[in-house]
């Protein structure tokens, strides 16, 4: 027992010395980071990882390379880095994770973080990998609870929301608007153009108006990548803090995307960016978050989209197969129709899930039934 008590007191006391050589005081994060793949050498990523645990952060690179400071799980190749690493997650021998590529499934998608260029100010990109609903309205919705959440988990206590001048623009606004009617919490930026509200144009991108800019996934990993590099020309994305962590409900796994092209002060931006997020609990947030936004009624309001969305004849009902390990992908299906094309192979008992891979929208099926899946979706016109 007096072994117990002593080493106790030893790690309160290494932690109120880490805190006071770097500032962050408490259990410090462990991120793990994989290295392989990028467009720039692990080289580079091992820089980053160098950086981010000089910030009172345990950094585990998962790759080939190793590093005073820096815990090295050795790998052999980009595709065991991944196993690794979702093994480490799955154990809980890590908080969180920084990776480059990743198969969230739909309903969860990044939040990015930028600095913008003409007032240095951060702003949160709603969203920027992933897709959080098949329909474009509808994820743009949910992005803007997705950027709250991040927001918040950052220090941002009342955030402001702007959301992008792109198609469905004003049928988002309509339908936040209704739900802080009805009671959830949204403060809106106003746009620093002369005729202002809270639709965004492209110099509130720049300024950085909103603390959050809501858009789509497509978009906004356009914005992202052209925020991080506009003064490198695209190779190297050298500011901010990549592509963000996967947020959904009910979704609890950190996993932080970063791009082949990111540079090693971006990355140690994306560990940094982790390592907030499990400091201030960012699941526990979420789930504040979802609870407040249903109590005003975001089902409703989601479903009520989708019942105006239908045509005039009833849909088909389609039950679901009995459900299957699903390990095998099909990728080149429009994200619009991914829903519509799962239900093709249901029709045909072959159990299928959505989800979204490092290219895109992929639908997942048995191994058994891939060769079958693939004909029956060239049949019906949703892969070449």
């Amino acid at each position: 027992m007096a072994d117990k008590i002593e080493k106790m007191i030893a790690e309160t006391f290494l932690e109120m010395a880490q805190g006071l050589e770097t500032g962050s005081f408490g259990k410090r994060p462990k991120i793990a980071l994989t290295g392989m793949g990028s467009e720039h050498g692990e080289e580079n990523a091992m820089e980053a990882a160098l950086m981010a645990a000089k910030e009172g952060i345990d950094v585990y690179y998962i790759g080939s390379l190793e590093a005073e400071g820096v815990t090295t799980v050795k790998v052999a190749d980009d595709e065991e880095g991944h196993k690794k690493m979702e093994e480490m997650l799955a154990n809980k021998e890590v908080d969180g994770a920084v990776t480059m590529h990743f198969p969230f499934p739909i309903g969860v998608s990044t939040v990015g973080r930028a600095i913008t260029p003409s007032k240095g100010k951060e702003m949160f990109v709603a969203n920027t990998t992933g897709t959080s609903s098949a329909d474009r309205i509808e994820g743009m919705i949910k992005n803007t609870i997705y950027g709250i959440i991040a927001a918040k988990a950052c220090g941002k206590v009342n955030p402001t929301v702007g959301i992008l001048n792109v198609d469905g623009a004003r049928q988002t606004e309509k339908a936040l608007k209704e739900l802080k009617e009805n009671g959830y919490d949204i403060t809106f930026a106003e746009s620093a153009r002369a005729d202002g509200g809270c639709v965004m144009r492209g110099n509130d991108v720049l300024q950085g108006t909103p603390d959050i800019m809501v858009t789509d996934s497509l978009t906004g990993n356009i914005l992202i990548k052209m925020l991080s590099s506009y003064t490198t020309g695209g190779s190297y994305e050298a500011t901010g803090y990549g592509y963000g962590p996967g947020i959904g409900e009910g979704y609890d796994q950190l996993v932080m995307i970063v791009s082949r092209a990111s540079g090693a002060p971006l990355i140690a931006g994306a560990i940094r960016y982790a390592a907030q997020l499990v400091r201030s609990k960012v699941f526990e947030i979420a789930k504040a978050e979802f609870a407040a936004a249903n109590k005003a009624g975001l089902k409703a309001i989601l479903e009520a989209r989708k019942a105006a969305n239908k045509p005039a004849a009833a849909e088909e009902d389609v039950k679901e197969p009995p459900k299957e390990i699903v390990t095998s992908q099909i990728a080149g299906i429009e994200v619009m129709d991914l829903e519509d094309a799962v239900k093709v192979l249901w029709k045909l008992n072959i159990y299928a899930e959505s989800g979204m891979g490092c290219t895109g929208p992929i639908i997942r099926v048995s191994d058994a039934n891939l060769a079958k899946a693939e004909e029956e979706l060239k049949k019906a016109g949703y892969i070449n």
